[in-house]
């Protein structure tokens, strides 16, 4: 049996940098947990020990908040400057993967340099480079969402297993996990994640939904209606169940008032959409642990 190399990647991952203004007595944060990771020429050390093109995880990690020093507009714009820079300083550094996780802040009673971590949602980016190809994935997960009423769960199949009931009305939420694929990366990605964001917000409230899949759909629907910058979109969704909470032991009736919030089991949601044609890589997606 001979064992050859296939895919490969390396580097140094979540390296947290939390980079604050200091150009003005009021300070602004950005707060990123950062991975890089490299790919091209590494035959050499696999097979034969041979570190002469092996950059060093550490090397990637002081490069990371070398940079950081100098300035980090959005986390797509700072994962393009790591890829540039390692991409045209080591010949046989042909591409790469370079993720960001991005943990919101906001002001204290809007005080110059007082801060509360604020964000529901982790934002999130990803930077696949091959070649001269870039594929820039960004994203959320951990928002948690619900619509009280508008939403029902009907017309399954039903076989001597079945004990859930049909029904009209009911709680649907969810925590919203999600990553979407840019058409390119000279965008401003900091206004298109906020209107993207607002876009599958307004999409999970507006119609009355007939399971959380239809939702997905329509909130993916919006997405690529509303931002033609978008050419495909991952969710990967939870139903966060809401029981109806029996209050006959004590006399009570519960019209709809009183629910229990299950944890677990729960239903898992998972789909991709895309504009018709996409040509929207699928090796961008390898690495992206789970679904989305």
């Amino acid at each position: 049996m001979t064992t050859v190399l296939t895919d490969n990647q390396y580097g140094k991952a979540e390296n947290r940098v939390v980079r604050v203004s200091r150009d003005t007595d009021r300070h602004d944060i950005i707060d990123l947990n950062v991975t890089s990771q490299l790919r091209g020429d590494f035959d050499a050390a696999h097979y034969e020990g041979d570190n002469s093109h092996v950059v060093a995880t550490d090397t990637q990690k002081n490069t990371i908040f070398a940079f950081a020093r100098e300035e980090i507009t959005s986390p797509e714009a700072f994962l393009l400057k790591l890829a540039d820079h390692f991409t045209s300083s080591f010949d046989w550094v042909t591409g790469g993967r370079w993720a960001a996780e991005e943990f919101g802040w906001s002001r204290i009673n809007d005080h110059d340099h007082t801060f509360v971590r604020s964000a529901p949602e982790t934002r999130t980016a990803v930077l696949v480079r091959d070649g001269d190809r870039d594929t820039m994935i960004s994203g959320f997960y951990g928002l948690t969402v619900m619509k009280t009423t508008a939403s029902g769960f009907a017309g399954y199949p039903k076989d001597k297993y079945t004990t859930l009931q049909e029904t009209d009305d009911r709680i649907l939420a969810t925590d919203i996990a999600t990553r979407w694929v840019y058409t390119g990366t000279d965008l401003d990605f900091d206004a298109l994640y906020d209107a993207v964001k607002a876009t599958i917000l307004d999409g999970f409230g507006k119609e009355y939904s007939k399971a959380l899949q239809e939702t997905l759909f329509q909130m993916a629907s919006a997405v690529l209606d509303n931002h033609p910058q978008v050419e495909q979109i991952r969710f990967s969704c939870p139903n966060k169940h809401h029981f109806l909470s029996d209050l006959a032991f004590c006399g009570l009736d519960n019209p709809g008032v009183v629910f229990y919030a299950a944890d677990r089991p729960y239903g898992l949601i998972e789909a991709t959409f895309a504009r018709e044609g996409s040509s929207a890589s699928a090796d961008a997606w390898t690495g992206i642990a789970g679904f989305c």
